[in-house]
């Protein structure tokens, strides 16, 4: 674990190398969550297992101790420094991918051209707040991603389902918003990043 400075202070990224890494994969929380939540486990061993080396960030909202998320030009600004400074260290010389679950996707999204990746993973991506049908839609950010997406979505999940594009690769899997089922997460972030490689 590296604890890294920010403009919205102190982040923590929780490194997992590979032996012999092709990549590397930053993967953000959700809004409420931690680094630990099941689905991020499982996409972490996904990536370890085709030598992906992942890094795991916590948002400096979540290292200072509060569960409300930073404003959204926080959380990415935030980001971006932490994914400037581990592609400068630790991530050097790699290719690079971002994600994340939930918000943690949004702000992949949303930062991916900045922050130079070559693709995205998006964990439960939060299409439109649940009972809020009059909410605009966030799939305008996952249409601003340039490079090959993959989104894995369980199909209960009340935030909706993505559309599958000619960049973005939608797998449905068992489960709702909070994707326990961590096989089915696992294989599809496993088929996809060695499709990718």
């Amino acid at each position: 674990m590296v604890e890294l400075e920010t403009p919205r202070g102190t982040a923590r990224a929780h490194l997992h190398p590979a032996d012999a890494p092709r990549a590397a994969l930053v993967l953000g929380h959700g809004a409420g969550g931690g680094v630990t939540a099941p689905d991020l486990v499982a996409a972490t061993a996904a990536a370890l297992a085709v030598d992906v080396t992942v890094a795991l960030v916590e948002q400096p909202y979540r290292v200072a101790g509060r569960r409300s998320p930073a404003p959204a030009p926080q959380l990415d600004t935030a980001w971006l420094a932490v994914v400037e400074q581990l592609g400068a260290g630790a991530l050097s010389g790699l290719p690079l991918l971002v994600g994340g679950r939930s918000s943690g996707a949004r702000v992949a999204c949303r930062t991916a051209g900045a922050a130079g990746a070559v693709g995205v993973i998006c964990l439960a991506f939060p299409l439109r707040p649940p009972g809020r049908e009059s909410a605009p839609s966030r799939l305008p950010e996952l249409e601003e991603v340039t490079v090959p997406t993959l989104v894995v979505q369980g199909e209960g999940d009340p935030f909706g389902m993505p559309p599958s594009s000619r960049l973005r690769t939608v797998v449905a899997v068992p489960g709702n918003h909070s994707l326990r089922a961590a096989a089915p997460v696992r294989e599809a972030v496993q088929d996809w990043l060695s499709q990718q490689l």
